[in-house]
């Protein structure tokens, strides 16, 4: 009897053993691979932040995203003229030299914009003016020599401009 009593004892040891490892590698793995997620989340977000298209300050993109409220409806009348002050919603798909560049489309998501609100680089919302609904607008802008992204400083670029709606 005393050499199972032994022997079962000596197997609870080796099970006590396995867990206590096992419990290390999962410690382990956590205290790396929660830090590393929360960092790669973090750098995430700041890059989305960081790059955003066509914001030039923060005090713009405020104005850009004044409360448009969440069951506001745009009109899709195409007897609507777009004017200075005007939300409307818009699709667009950039290309420098007929090549699309990363950031520069809406990918048909559609985005509100304040027109006037300076909020896209210059020159473009004041060539949306005057066109209505359902219109298709090619804007021709040059972004800032010193716009922050290597590719796209100082270039012109050609954005074909789809009017979805005005909101009333």
């Amino acid at each position: 009897m005393k050499k199972e009593n032994k022997k079962q004892a000596q197997q609870r040891r080796a099970e006590e053993r396995h867990k206590k490892e096992q419990r290390a590698k999962v410690k382990k793995y956590l205290s790396i691979g929660i830090p590393a997620a929360l960092i790669a989340i973090l750098i995430i977000v700041i890059l989305v932040d960081t790059f955003k298209p066509f914001s030039q300050t923060d005090d713009t993109e405020e104005a850009a995203t004044e409360s448009v409220e969440t069951e506001a409806t745009y009109s899709t009348d195409t007897s609507l003229t777009v004017a200075d002050g005007d939300t409307v919603n818009i699709d667009y798909v950039g290309s420098i030299d007929g090549v699309e560049f990363s950031g520069g489309s809406t990918n048909g998501a559609g985005t509100d914009l304040v027109i006037g609100s300076g909020s896209y680089i210059d020159d473009f919302e004041d060539q949306l003016i005057g066109a209505h609904p359902g219109d298709t607008v090619d804007v021709t802008v040059t972004f800032p020599e010193d716009y922050g992204v290597d590719d796209l400083n100082g270039q012109e670029a050609l954005f074909e401009v789809t009017i979805n709606g005005i909101y009333e």
